[in-house]
């Protein structure tokens, strides 16, 4: 059996609307990342509740939290 693997079963969760698998431990800074979301312009909502930028890379994605990541563009 040793070439048998387990899968690992990521976090399942909800990035603007759209149903998204990630690692378990994924933080919300590792999902801008991957996104290619830069967080100087950036908002993230998470489950309805702002997260502050000091908390991104502290804050772990669960099964089930709906994100809603916002971007901000300057222009005139």
């Amino acid at each position: 059996m040793s070439g048998d693997s387990i899968p690992v079963e990521g976090v399942r969760l909800r990035v603007n609307g759209d149903a998204r698998s990630f690692p378990p431990g994924t933080s919300i800074s590792a999902l801008l990342g991957v996104l290619g979301v830069s967080t100087p312009r950036v908002a993230v909502e998470r489950n309805r509740v702002i997260v502050p930028k000091a908390d991104y890379e502290s804050t772990l994605l669960e099964n089930d939290d709906e994100l809603e990541v916002v971007e901000f563009v300057g222009g005139g």
